[in-house]
């Protein structure tokens, strides 16, 4: 059965900079999952239907719903908290 363990990085703070870089990372993982989608053959449809291959959420970050973002913030956020927790320093 698969457990899953992610890395805590509950104690590492970012800083602001880095925050701000979380948003545009939040709409790149979008990006990029919207293309992968696109090559596969799905294309915009007002509910998914995976028989169809159509979603909603083909659409531009900005129209997402914020639950949609949220999500893709999460993984970015935890990502740039993962690099940081592992020793690693991101400069501009």
């Amino acid at each position: 059965m698969y457990n899953p363990k992610p890395v805590d990085t509950s104690e590492v703070v970012l800083p602001q900079e880095l925050l701000a870089l979380t948003e545009k990372i939040a709409e790149n993982v979008h990006d990029v999952w919207a293309v992968g989608r696109i090559r596969e053959g799905w294309t915009y449809g007002e509910v998914k239907d995976v028989e169809k291959k159509t979603t909603p959420q083909l659409v531009p970050y900005d129209e997402l719903p914020e639950s949609e973002k949220d999500f893709d913030r999460n993984t970015a956020f935890e990502t740039i908290k993962l690099i940081v927790k592992m020793g690693y320093r991101i400069e501009r």
